[in-house]
């Protein structure tokens, strides 16, 4: 590839952008230069251009997982890579890949229309296939990591590209190895999932059991008609009311600990914790952050014009016009009442980008 001049700017790299529609929270940040990557030969170019111009650069997938705190003085490359195919089909099972780019919903629905299941449980939840192993996302009793059979991913300094398995991601409760000792090393390309021909409905999570309880012999597109109606009647349309999903991690805390908050709270709840391997946590458990934030008496609490959601408290809200200040100053309202009232230091499942914003 040929050296980019100093002074030259790609025709498809803007300048000075306002990234207000690129993040589902709406809060208005620029980014000096941005791009909408639609192949394998813009990245390279983005990559290239920005390695010249000596700036940081920023990754993004929809823009659902982000609090922009202040303006982006480098490259910010929104992955907008195309493709579905299958792979190989054997026995049953399938092997679907899916391009980065691609929408996590509009991927779930093409899945469970073309007969390739096991994703239903996942529907509704905003943000794109390649950011999808980074957060491992999890909802109604799926995990990704559950699905996931490899991810291609590109070394931002070598350019190389190279395939990981499941295992390499090193996947944890909504967190993996690209949260990790790879972030800002690695950008995902696609990802291979593992589906299969035959139903295999989950409903051991328990609001979903009972939202079909009397249907009989539920079938996949039943399971995604009910999270899609569960997530739609508890969390905000992001097009509606600018938000990020759950802003904070459901903590995940020492059994003793949470035995010795159960003589102050004797209902609260709790889930149990599993390994990589699958296996049951004799010494820790995982609390509903949704909960202490309830119990701290912050829902609906607001600090100009962000709020926490009337009905689910582990949103944050852009009431309109909510500036990142406004949204770091309730954020870290809430880690203090929490970790006053319960002795638990909440961790933000959103990013802060910088990662430690300054008011």
């Amino acid at each position: 590839m040929a050296g980019l001049s100093a002074g030259f700017v790609p025709a498809f790299i803007q300048e000075n952008v306002d990234l207000s529609s690129r993040n589902t929270f709406g809060i208005r940040a620029h980014a000096r230069y941005f791009c909408a990557v639609r192949s394998l030969q813009e990245l390279r170019v983005a990559l290239q251009f920005r390695r010249v111009r000596q700036v940081p650069l920023l990754v993004l997938g929809g823009g659902s997982n982000v609090l922009l705190c202040a303006d982006y003085p480098g490259v910010v490359v929104q992955m907008s890579l195309p493709g579905i195919e299958v792979l190989a089909e054997r026995e049953g099972e399938l092997l679907v890949r899916a391009a980065s780019g691609e929408s996590w919903h509009g991927f779930v629905q093409h899945c469970l229309h073309n007969g390739y299941y096991g994703l239903e449980n996942l529907a509704l939840i905003p943000g794109s296939v390649g950011a999808a192993p980074i957060q491992n996302i999890g909802a109604y009793g799926v995990e990704v990591r559950d699905l996931v059979s490899a991810v291609t991913v590109l070394d931002i300094s070598s350019g190389e590209i190279e395939t990981l398995t499941a295992a390499q991601c090193e996947f944890e409760y909504r967190d993996s190895v690209f949260k990790g000792r790879l972030r800002g090393r690695k950008i995902v390309l696609d990802v291979t999932f593992r589906l299969h021909r035959q139903p295999r409905v989950n409903l051991s999570y328990a609001a979903l059991a009972q939202a079909l309880s009397e249907v009989s012999d539920p079938l996949p597109s039943d399971v995604f008609a009910a999270v899609c109606a569960i997530r739609t009647s508890k969390l905000p349309d992001p097009a509606v009311l600018g938000n990020a999903g759950s802003f904070f991690k459901n903590p995940l805390i020492a059994k003793t600990h949470y035995d010795k908050l159960l003589q102050s709270y004797a209902n609260l709840p709790a889930y149990p914790v599993f390994d990589r391997e699958g296996q049951l946590s004799t010494t820790m458990v995982k609390l509903p952050a949704a909960w202490l934030i309830e119990q701290a008496g912050l829902k609906g609490k607001s600090c100009g014009r962000a709020a926490v959601y009337q009905q689910q408290p582990l949103v944050l809200v852009n009431l309109g016009g909510a500036t990142a200040v406004e949204v770091v100053s309730l954020a870290r309202q809430i880690l203090a009442s929490v970790e006053r009232l319960f002795d638990i230091r909440l961790e933000p499942e959103v990013q802060w980008i910088p990662a430690e914003p300054q008011d």
